[in-house]
């Protein structure tokens, strides 16, 4: 069937211009080697297709019908072709991101609102989740990308550290007399701290570090969001570790003040992930190539 779709159109051009010359300048073609495809083809098919007239050629009643079938299929064919065009230059499409709270709010939308504006046709899906879970949707085939904190440990899966974060610990004006020197690990331990989940990989990170101190951490709260961590913190209900580069804003309005630390928490990345096995599609390339470019 694949070695007759040449034979297929040349048809179709016949048909269309009811005359094996008209279709020969058409196709580029000589008029001996248009007659003899249609030739082959009612030999192939034992079917008569054209009656030969001094006017040029008409379809018979089976002409007509196998026209009707292969102007169909060549139409299809081309509304194909302009649909993976469009694919192509990103007219249309999907690009499904995985992505928590967080990041989705203070890194990612400047991202996602240029991505818009550059290929609105592109249609963008958001599925919000912790690392672990926006892992599983990658895995699963529901994601094509996340943006996640890092590290992660997951051996099917490309990582692209895209950011640098550093954590830090901040207070509101009840504890501001901490901020005016560094605070030991262990004074900062018996203070009354506010976590998010555990279940947080940031959250992991940090408490990791203070493991590898000597310390345990014993969170007064422990929250389920970013902002519920600001607001406690901003109404002096403990202190707080948060990320520098989302508190920015708070921290020079005066919201928030940041504790200096004799031993500061090494910085961690926020990175991109996708699937090594499965190649990105055209949308998810260029949206990793415009995040990967953050510094």
């Amino acid at each position: 069937m694949v070695g007759k779709l040449d034979v297929y159109r040349i048809f179709n051009v016949v048909s269309r211009n009811k005359s094996f010359s008209k279709a020969a300048q058409e196709l580029y073609m000589t008029q001996s080697a248009v007659s003899q495809a249609i030739s082959k083809l009612e030999k192939e098919l034992e079917i008569k297709l054209f009656y030969r007239t001094s006017k040029g050629v008409i379809l018979t009643t089976e002409g007509n019908i196998l026209n009707e079938h292969v102007s169909s299929a060549l139409g299809m064919i081309h509304a194909a072709e302009d649909k993976l065009l469009e694919f192509k230059s990103l007219l249309t499409g999907q690009l499904r991101i995985g992505v928590g709270d967080t990041i989705s709010r203070y890194f990612l939308l400047p991202y996602l609102e240029e991505f818009h504006l550059a290929y609105p046709g592109i249609k963008l899906t958001i599925l919000n989740g912790t690392t672990t879970e926006i892992c599983d949707f990658i895995k699963t085939g529901k994601a094509d990308i996340g943006i996640c904190n890092l590290p992660i440990q997951e051996e099917h899966l490309e990582v692209i550290p895209c950011k640098e974060v550093q954590d830090i610990f901040v207070c509101g004006e009840k504890y501001k007399k901490l901020t005016t020197k560094p605070i030991s690990l262990e004074y900062l331990m018996r203070m009354p701290l506010i976590f998010l989940e555990k279940k947080s990989n940031s959250r992991m990170f940090v408490e990791n570090f203070f493991k590898e101190k000597g310390f345990q951490v014993s969170p007064v709260f422990e929250l389920g969001s970013y902002d519920l961590v600001v607001e406690f913190t901003k109404i002096n209900l403990g202190i707080s570790c948060v990320t520098k580069e989302f508190s920015k804003d708070y921290l020079e309005r005066g919201d928030l003040y940041e504790i200096p630390l004799a031993e500061k928490i090494p910085k961690r990345s926020i990175g991109i992930c996708y699937l090594k096995s499965v190649p990105l599609s055209r949308a998810a390339e260029k949206f990793v190539e415009r995040v990967k470019q953050v510094k």
